[in-house]
Formats: structure tokens, C-alpha cells, sequence
């Protein structure tokens, strides 16, 4: 598999092992302090041939992700779930990109998201959200990691859901069709 577009990475793990998987060019931010020079590179790089972001799916990949989305618009994203992003060792608690599977990265870099213009219409609400359970109740967390999943749109916490829905262009048809498969899930278990 070879990806056109520049992946933007956390690191040189990263890097490594997406080359492993595919045939790819990355851009390192070194963690979350990104500076300018890397901004710059990231906007070079999406005139030329596209971005693709693709972070870690912990509080510092999310940073990391906003700063681009802010300073670099019309980047993709790719989302690696949580549970495939753990470190295989039991002792190291990591979650990152190195640790995936190249099932689950070629998986991630297959489903990428555009983000959505401001003139997309919102076809989903706070309380579309509320009724489905993902916010306010006991087992929110749980269908807002499985819904994340499924859409392929990581995982968030509820104030982030709304807007990931929307930035993503997730129709309520494709949201109401995977919270179907969420209460699914739940009553098979």
C-alpha cells in the first residue's frame, strides 16, 4: 500500500513503523511542542500532495492534532483506536502508533477523514447524543469509544463527540445505522 499524501507523525517510532507497514513519507512533530518550522513544512506539504494526520490517541496526539487543524486547513485524519494502539508488554503502559498492528494501521489509513466545511449543515444534535446515551449515563464512555470505533473517528469525551460528528461529516443516517450496532453489541454481551 503506498499513501500519496505526507503523514504527520508524533515521532520517529511512528515513522518506523508505518514504513514497516506501507510506503509512506512522514513529518515528525516531535511531540507537542510544535514550532513554526514544523508548521511550515506541514502547510508545504499539504499544497503539494495532501496531509494526513495521524497522532496518538492520548491528550497529547489530540493537542497535536488541534494545533495542525488550526494552523493547516483541509488536513485528513486518521484515527487508530485505543485498544490498538497499547503497547503489547504489559508493563509498558504506552499507547501510540508503534504499538499497532499492520492490520489495524493500514485499517486507519484507509478510512481518513476531511474535516467538514462551516457551510456543512449539522444533521446531529446535543440531544441526538443524550438520547442515544452517549453523554450522561453510566455506560457513556464505553458507546462513545465503541461509536468512535466503528465511525472511525477516535475516541472523544462528550463535549468532543458533537463536534467530531459534525467536522467529519457523519450523517445521522451513518450515526443512528452504528449506534444500532452499538445496543447491539451491548445486548450480545
Amino acid at each position: 500500500m503506498k499513501i500519496k499524501e505526507v503523514i504527520v507523525v508524533e515521532g520517529r517510532d511512528d515513522t518506523a513503523r508505518l514504513k514497516q507497514v506501507v510506503e509512506v513519507d512522514t513529518i515528525e512533530t516531535n511531540g507537542s511542542a510544535i514550532n513554526n518550522t514544523v508548521i511550515k513544512q506541514i502547510r508545504h506539504a499539504q499544497a503539494k500532495r495532501g496531509v494526513i494526520i495521524f497522532t496518538d490517541p492520548d491528550y497529547p496526539g489530540s493537542r497535536i492534532r488541534h494545533i495542525i487543524d488550526n494552523n493547516v486547513p483541509g488536513c485528513k485524519h486518521a484515527f487508530l483506536p485505543r485498544h490498538d494502539a497499547r503497547a503489547k508488554n504489559e508493563h509498558n503502559k504506552s499507547l501510540g502508533i508503534e504499538h499497532a498492528s499492520p492490520e489495524a494501521l493500514r485499517h486507519a489509513l484507509r478510512n481518513v477523514h476531511t474535516v467538514a466545511g462551516d457551510d456543512e449543515p449539522v444533521e446531529i444534535t446535543r440531544d441526538d447524543l443524550v438520547e442515544a446515551g452517549l453523554i450522561g449515563t453510566p455506560d457513556a464512555a464505553n458507546r462513545r469509544e465503541r461509536l468512535g470505533k466503528l465511525l472511525q473517528i477516535g475516541h472523544t469525551n462528550g463535549k468532543q463527540l458533537l463536534k467530531r460528528l459534525s467536522m467529519f461529516r457523519i450523517s445521522k443516517g451513518q450515526f443512528i445505522q452504528a449506534m444500532n450496532q452499538v445496543l447491539q453489541e451491548e445486548d450480545d454481551e
